[in-house]
């Protein structure tokens, strides 16, 4: 492909001859400048000061300064030169681009048109304007040294010569590990950015030990690409040290002998304008410029006229990233990837050992720190295949935290987790579960997208309408108008959000389903609907982070967390053996679907108001508790300012 542009871009500066000789033609003006740079002073020095005659001295620098004054028009004339050969290059460019965005549904020709276009043309403009610099002062100092004294041109070739064989030498291999530096630093950027939004995902799915080692290549390719860079730009430096600056020292080294020889000092001096004035700032451009936006020259014209891409998943399956992260998902399970119809819950590839529990916590720990208080502490739990739990407890006590820790999204500090008998966090693990938390996830597209995003293809419409029916979705599905209607996910509430992920999760693969308050939009009727749908789903084990009474009710067991008074039972049980679950149940007030209110009432006399849930007013009944179990309080029972209900 490299050989490919560099035949081009003969091809299409042969085509503009004309231009490129306008351009030669302006550029002579600054090799007249460059030559009097140090003539016109070694003759004001010579003819003029140390010869006593001082006008002459100034006339020669006059002299100078109208060279200078016709440089700079001839600079003025270069730039409408050069424009007129890098417009074109332009036009060339976003003809490409255009045709290859149009004919090939090309997804990166808006960043192509309006950035890597731009930035040919300015890389284009700025290596014409220093390699023809180089050439013409070049010529000029060549030509001045000349005039000056053979001598001066013996002690400045050489040095000058070899340091342009030397760059010239390395600047292919160089311009090929730039080239592969920008490729390995943009993989690597194109990478982490697919992986870092899709964190939550990576985790959930078990993926970390496939991301780690997909990136860790990247930047292990970039690291030697790096080296193998910095070593060629040492040789960079070098030619630039023999080319423009060992000539001064020669100079000076040599001073005496050339003086010896009949060299003028004003020619001695004239040589020296020549090295630092002209040719060093010349030589110092040149080897920046070619080496460094030559290279990315050539990355971007690469770009723009390469063939129709290959997969741009490339990157993010070599990174072990997911296919698509491009919406992190709040509903986290294997994804498309791993579902099967073969794997619908309940199916064979679910079937268990026989007394292999779904779930299993063992001495499980997990605290937010090395000195925190532990939000779970050595917490043993055994769930059988299609077993329902609900999980209760105060706010803030860690509920959400065992279904993170559950869903592997945490890594537990103590103690192991078993899902169907594979280890969590896992990717074996990570395929048979799916976490709904309390903030639905709904992407643009439409109904039915949004409804298989966990499938990996599209569900056929019965079992979508099926699924519908059963969470209590299809009101909203006939008023959106079905299921390839477009979905705008500002214009639907919380609570149709939520019915749109539960019924995602319904139709996922996955045997595990975890509801974390997935369910505090709807209503109790809708709520119940939801939670039966997932009882009643062949070969589901269904854990649900409660915030209703009732939850508590229909789940076939209840764990209650409030740290040393943790309890595990069926409801029955926990209201006659827990007086901590007695007090929560207590604070439960049974409301009426039609309205909506706390379980205490707001403002009361001691300062101890009911929090009430996000959106309680269209909740109907959705009531959040907090603080201590043990500091539950009723009206005006603080005249002394203690705590009451505290138990051991």
């Amino acid at each position: 492909m490299t050989d490919g542009i560099y035949t081009r871009g003969l091809r299409f500066l042969r085509a503009r001859w004309r231009v490129l000789v306008r351009l030669g033609g302006w550029s002579v003006l600054e090799t007249g400048q460059t030559f009097l740079t140090g003539y016109a002073p070694a003759r004001a020095l010579d003819e003029g000061f140390l010869a006593g005659r001082a006008g002459v001295g100034l006339g020669w620098l006059g002299v100078a300064a109208v060279g200078v004054l016709v440089g700079a028009y001839g600079t003025v004339r270069v730039y409408a030169a050069v424009a007129a050969l890098v417009e074109p290059l332009r036009d060339v460019l976003v003809g490409r681009v255009v045709e290859r965005g149009v004919r090939e549904a090309d997804t990166g020709a808006l960043s192509g048109l309006t950035q890597q276009v731009e930035i040919a043309r300015d890389t284009f403009a700025g290596l014409v304007m220093v390699s023809r610099s180089f050439v013409f002062t070049a010529v000029g100092a060549a030509v001045g040294l000349a005039s000056l004294d053979p001598l001066l041109l013996l002690v400045v070739g050489p040095p000058l010569a070899a340091g342009l064989g030397l760059f010239a030498a390395t600047l292919r291999p160089l311009a090929r590990r730039q080239e592969e530096f920008l490729v390995a630093d943009e993989a690597l950027a194109d990478g982490l950015g697919r992986v870092c939004p899709g964190l939550r995902d990576i985790t959930a799915a078990g993926a970390e030990d496939r991301v780690d080692a997909g990136t860790g290549r990247l930047v292990d390719t970039e690291q030697r690409a790096a080296y193998s860079l910095a070593h060629w730009s040492v040789l960079r430096v070098v030619s630039l040290a023999v080319g423009g600056q060992l000539p001064i020292v020669l100079l000076l080294a040599c001073a005496p002998w050339l003086l010896a020889r009949g060299v003028t000092t004003g020619a001695l001096v004239g040589a020296l304008a020549y090295v630092t004035q002209s040719l060093l700032p010349a030589l110092r451009n040149l080897v920046h410029g070619l080496g460094t936006s030559g290279s990315r020259l050539v990355v971007v014209l690469r770009r723009l006229v390469r063939e129709p891409a290959a997969d741009t998943d490339t990157v993010a399956v070599a990174a072990g990233a997911p296919a698509e992260p491009d919406a992190p998902d709040d509903e986290t399970g294997d994804g498309p990837t791993d579902a099967r119809p073969a794997d619908r819950p309940g199916e064979p590839g679910h079937r268990l050992a026989p007394h292999t529990p779904a779930l299993s916590l063992t001495s499980v720990s997990f605290a937010y720190g090395p000195a925190a208080t532990p939000v779970v502490d050595r917490l043993d739990l055994a769930l059988p295949p299609g077993a329902h739990l609900a999980v209760v407890g105060p706010s803030g006590i860690g509920k959400s935290t065992l279904t993170a820790l559950i869903a592997g999204l945490l890594q537990p500090t103590g103690g192991s987790i078993r899902l169907c008998g594979h280890p969590v966090p896992s990717a074996d693990a990570a395929a048979l579960r799916v976490l709904i938390p309390q903030e639905a996830y709904v992407h643009s597209g439409t109904l039915a997208e949004n409804l298989g995003h966990l499938r990996a293809g599209p569900v056929p419409e019965p079992e979508l309408l099926a699924a519908a029916r059963a969470v209590g979705l299809t009101p909203l599905l006939e008023a959106l108008g079905g299921p390839r209607a477009t979905v705008d996910p500002a214009t639907l509430s919380a609570g149709e959000r939520q019915l749109v992920a539960l019924t995602r999760a319904y139709l996922s693969s996955a045997p595990l389903v975890l509801l974390d308050e997935a369910t505090c939009h709807l209503d109790p009727r809708a709520e119940e609907r939801a939670e039966r749908a997932f009882a009643n789903r062949p070969g589901t084990t269904l854990v649900v982070v409660a915030h209703r009474i009732s939850s508590a009710r229909r789940a076939g067991h209840v764990l209650l967390m409030d740290g040393p008074r943790t309890a595990y039972g069926t409801h029955e049980e926990l209201v006659r053996d827990s007086p901590a679950y007695r007090e929560l149940v207590g604070g439960w007030t049974a409301v009426p679907p039609e309205r909506s209110e706390p379980a205490l009432p707001l403002g009361d006399p001691d300062r101890v108001d009911a929090v009430a849930g996000p959106g309680l007013a269209g909740d109907r009944g959705h009531v959040v508790a907090h603080g201590s179990v043990g500091q539950a309080q009723v009206p005006r029972d603080l005249r002394d300012g203690g705590a009451l209900g505290r138990e051991g």
